[in-house]
């Protein structure tokens, strides 16, 4: 005859087995995501295809389903909340929303001054922001917050990448062309900080002054501002994407380019397929319709990164989890061949930077032979020493 009293926790334990739905419900991780829409919305050259309308947010979504998918066997969700703007919405009232909601992790893409005006507001004083949109070095610096962590690249760390491979290849004679928006302006600082960091050489500096109305004549006029001096590479400062597609090819010189244009530095590529990254592009595609965007790998790493917090520390709680982010010892794996962190001066995200051209990435940086004290990936973009954050743990 069964003992009943004997062999219950047996049963008890057995059944738990089989009905796995009586256990306790998944704790929730809430997620927000903070998008402000362009003023202009267009592609930059007619080649072009549509121009995305989720860039990042899409990046972001798939993250969460990364996160439920790891998730659910330790008893953990995710749900997200979005906030799109319009160009000159209140930032401030959409965290304020976001906050509300009980979220306690946002991703979000907004200008510079944008973001570091809302990431002062007392509503979002326990919020953790995750800088997916912005790559201005002024973040990581004397604007930098508290509550803000960047997994988008500096354009520090982008021209640092560059100048790397640029050394690497013996092209340390650079001629300089400058956009004339204040981006490219920030861009071009940024590059001629490289060049005094690794040792290269600027023989020239030219600004672009001509209209889209003169297109049909620039490829001669990049032959005329790129005919005084000797120089290896032609780099070009032009984020807004005003003439740099007119440089390859129109140079005065028969030299590579770089910058921009030609030869880029980015945190994340359409052909970057290595370390398991095909699989992370393909299901990017699958969702999205489209190729994964340098915003959209920077939102899914801020997603993930919430993620890599729950399940080290086994806990939804969020104070716990921000902690954990900001730990010594926090990695994440994003398909890069290295696991990535937040430095702690400037909370960068720190990781290699991919060199590409349209077709193919080349190579990636950090390259051999560059060396730091603690890491690497801590010769590209602000090192702690000279950072001036006032934030630094």
């Amino acid at each position: 005859m069964l003992d009943r009293g004997r062999y219950f926790p047996i049963l008890a334990l057995l059944a738990g087995l089989a009905f796995p739905a009586a256990a306790a419900a998944p704790e929730t991780v809430r997620l927000g995501w903070l998008g402000m829409r362009p003023a202009v919305e267009r592609p930059t050259a007619f080649v072009d295809g549509p121009v995305a309308t989720d860039e990042g947010l899409a990046g972001l979504r798939l993250a969460i389903a990364d996160d439920n998918a790891s998730g659910r066997f330790v008893h953990q969700s995710y749900t997200l909340t979005e906030e799109w703007l319009p160009p000159d919405g209140d930032a401030v009232a959409a965290l304020r929303r976001l906050a509300a909601s009980g979220t306690r992790f946002v991703v979000a893409d907004l200008p510079a001054a944008v973001l570091a005006a809302a990431a002062l507001d007392p509503a979002a004083a326990k919020l953790v922001i995750f800088n997916a949109g912005a790559p201005d070095d002024s973040l990581r610096n004397g604007d930098c917050r508290a509550n803000v962590l960047h997994t988008l690249p500096s354009r520090a760390m982008l021209a640092d990448a560059l100048a790397q491979v640029l050394i690497k290849k013996n092209w340390s004679h650079w001629l300089l062309l400058v956009g004339p928006d204040p981006a490219d302006e920030a861009y071009a600082a940024a590059l001629r900080h490289a060049a005094a960091k690794f040792g290269a050489k600027l023989v020239g500096e030219k600004h672009w002054s001509y209209s889209r109305d003169a297109r049909r004549t620039a490829e001669g006029e990049v032959a005329a501002i790129t005919q005084d001096g000797s120089y290896d590479v032609v780099l070009v400062a032009d984020e807004a994407g005003n003439f740099g597609d007119l440089v390859p090819y129109s140079t005065w010189l028969a030299r590579p380019v770089a910058g921009t244009h030609g030869l880029v530095a980015a945190a994340w590529h359409p052909a970057h397929e290595q370390w398991g990254a095909a699989q992370l592009q393909n299901r990017f595609r699958a969702q999205a319709g489209r190729p994964m965007s340098v915003k959209d790998y920077a939102a899914w790493e801020g997603g993930r990164a919430v993620a890599e917090a729950a399940m080290r520390t086994r806990s939804t709680d969020p104070d716990r989890l921000a902690a954990a982010i900001r730990g010594d010892d926090f990695a994440l794996a994003a398909f890069k061949g290295r696991s990535l962190s937040f430095r702690a001066w400037d909370g960068q995200l720190r990781q290699p930077i991919l060199l590409a051209w349209p077709r193919a990435v080349v190579s990636v940086a950090p390259e051999e032979g560059f060396l730091h004290p603690t890491t690497d990936l801590d010769t590209l973009g602000t090192d702690k020493g000279e950072s001036a954050c006032a934030l630094r743990r």
